[in-house]
């Protein structure tokens, strides 16, 4: 019987559940949005036995389905239980971001009937909390626009990274943006010295060699950077002994724009070629590079 991969969409209303699901049609996965939970086992084999050489499947559940959402907990912990390939991705997004989406497209929050559409979004977090404690990948969506999240997950789930290999990604933000919800580690380098203060250096970014020598030449960046790479190294077979999918790491400074770029991409060229020879998926974001 084929083997499948299989990846299921759920979380928030207006957090960008369509516009992954497009993103997966466009690997080539195929997709079948708002399928009720409880066919999914049935659905999963009649993929495995398709004439037409079906590998790759998206899958959509969100609370437009609720009355089928009773036993969603039990369907996909068996599906993992039996190894089938399921990887589950969580969408959410601030409550601000949500409430402005919806003033902007005009929408109906599916549940604020009679009730506003932030007691709407309240009532659906807690409704869905099963859903994301079970979740493989938590993708906080609040920073990007459609085509950044499109990028986000055709970078996670790439035709050519093996299954059951743990996907990295290192992300750079800043503290006066707020703190990425979607990360697992968290490291905070304002207590490196900033190039916002020195005149030449304060309108280029991390990007550019000059801010580049800037942070390196100080030796507890150095530092810095050599203990978290022994520290991913000792963490990675880790989570992946663990069966953890996704794990991203966000290191931050004040504006997400100098320290936090170096860094990040610093550690990503040293981490690069020593992650590929074990097979995890590596992946830089700056996620507030253009801000400020």
């Amino acid at each position: 019987m084929r083997d499948l991969r299989v990846v299921l969409i759920t979380g928030l209303s207006g957090s960008g559940k369509t516009t992954a699901i497009k993103a997966l049609e466009d690997m080539g996965f195929y997709c079948v949005d708002n399928l009720p939970i409880v066919l999914f086992p049935k659905f999963l084999e009649l993929c495995r036995q398709s004439v037409r050489g079906i590998s790759k499947v998206g899958l959509v559940i969100d609370i437009r389905g609720e009355e089928f959402m009773a036993g969603a907990g039990e369907v996909i912990g068996e599906l993992k239980r039996k190894k089938l390939g399921v990887e589950v991705v969580f969408l959410e997004a601030s409550d601000e971001i949500l409430v402005r989406r919806y003033r902007e497209t005009r929408r109906h929050h599916p549940l604020a009937v009679g009730v506003s559409v932030r007691e709407g979004i309240r009532m659906e977090r807690e409704r869905l909390m099963v859903l994301r404690n079970m979740s493989d990948k938590v993708i906080d969506t609040s920073g990007l626009n459609v085509h950044q999240l499109k990028e986000t997950i055709t970078r996670f789930f790439l035709m050519g990274h093996p299954l059951g290999k743990m996907a990295i990604t290192l992300m750079s933000f800043g503290y006066s943006f707020g703190i990425p919800y979607d990360a697992d580690i968290i490291l905070d380098v304002r207590f490196l010295a900033n190039p916002f203060f020195v005149d030449h250096l304060k309108d280029l970014t991390g990007e550019e060699g000059e801010v580049r020598r800037y942070v390196l030449g100080w030796p507890e960046t150095r530092e810095f950077i050599t203990r978290v790479r022994d520290l991913i190294e000792y963490l990675v077979p880790l989570f992946e002994k663990e069966g953890k999918a996704y794990l991203t790491i966000a290191i931050g400074c004040t504006g997400g724009r100098h320290r936090s770029v170096v860094v990040v991409n610093e550690l990503g060229a040293i981490l690069g070629k020593a992650l590929a020879r074990e097979g995890p998926l590596l992946v830089i974001r700056h996620r507030d590079l253009e801000k400020g």
